[in-house]
């Protein structure tokens, strides 16, 4: 691969895992304990008056989002584990080589998604 394809697809690769970071921290919080890993947070919209029939349509808001953030979080954690690998295999000289049969992946398929693993006819495979 040309130094200068690198070069971009390294690059784009880093402003997508910024990209990546800022939404997660919008929905969740990093997870202290497991490196890589997020929890969507519960969101908190403003208190109605107590048992009112607006507090409980409240309540089913604050989960009903929670479970989009969660699905949210979820997407864009896997996302950001995918690009970070690929700019560890591109620290590590290995990028832009399939992970499963060694052979190179096309550079068009690098460039439609810079964090492939996998060549075409392996990616169809897994």
């Amino acid at each position: 691969m040309n130094h200068t394809l690198l070069q971009e697809l390294k690059t784009a690769l880093a402003e997508e895992r910024d990209t990546l970071v800022r939404e997660l921290k919008e929905i969740a919080q990093k997870n202290p304990r497991v490196a890589g890993d997020w929890n969507a947070l519960f969101p908190k919209f403003e208190p109605s008056e107590s048992g009112s029939h607006a507090s409980e349509e409240e309540a089913a808001d604050e989960v009903e989002q929670y479970e989009v953030n969660l699905e949210a979080e979820h997407s864009l954690e896997s996302r950001l584990l995918a690009v970070t690998n690929a700019l560890g295999r591109i620290k590590e000289g290995s990028y832009g080589i399939c992970q499963k049969c060694k052979k190179s992946i096309s550079p068009e398929r690098l460039k439609a998604n810079p964090a492939a693993e996998f060549d075409m006819a392996c990616a169809a495979t897994e």
